[in-house]
């Protein structure tokens, strides 16, 4: 029998990897911006460049950090109560079993950091892990369930997420639209 605190690190190693990764890049563009500006030759007056780098990359990991712990909070919060709703397990005997599945997104996450230059394969790579990790929970937790249950628990998984996943770009489109009306013509 194998110690199930083994893996129990891996969800917080994977979170700050995936947050290092978004951190990378966005560092870089903010950076880029600054330079077109011409506000990053004034800042250095002020804060040497290496002072300014990692400040920027400390506040965009912490960013980052808590974006996906935010979604880590929802995901489990969502996962706990679909099992409430249709399994039959009431001791979570087969939420430990789910727990391995946290290689998966340590994998993904370890990848991200190495290719955290390109954004695009960044965020591919955590909707491939979190899109196996979903595939990984629906196998491991289908056999405590019946068809109308394992039906339900699927259907509440991906309401879920596409109700909030909705919400967040009305408010991020809403928020724009206001910005740009409020631009002087």
């Amino acid at each position: 029998m194998s110690n199930r605190y083994i893996t129990s690190h891996f969800p917080l190693i994977s979170i700050l990897l995936f947050s290092l990764a978004f951190a990378i890049y966005v560092q870089g563009f903010i950076l880029n911006e600054l330079v077109n500006l011409g506000i990053y030759s004034g800042m250095l007056e002020f804060i040497s460049e290496s002072g300014i780098k990692l400040t920027l990359l400390f506040l965009l990991l912490l960013f980052f950090f808590m974006v996906f712990s935010a979604l880590k909070l929802l995901a489990d919060t969502t996962i706990e109560l679909s099992m409430l709703f249709f399994s039959k397990d009431e001791e979570g005997n087969e939420l430990n079993k789910v727990r391995s599945g946290s290689w998966i997104y340590l994998a993904g996450s370890v990848l991200a950091v190495l290719l955290a230059q390109y954004l695009v394969v960044v965020v591919l790579l955590f909707i491939i892990a979190s899109l196996s990790y979903f595939v990984f929970l629906v196998y491991k937790v289908s056999h405590t369930l019946n068809l109308p249950g394992l039906i339900g628990f699927i259907f509440f998984q991906v309401i879920f997420w596409s109700v909030f996943l909705l919400a967040v770009f009305f408010a991020l489109l809403r928020l724009y639209n206001s910005f740009m009306a409020s631009l002087p013509l």
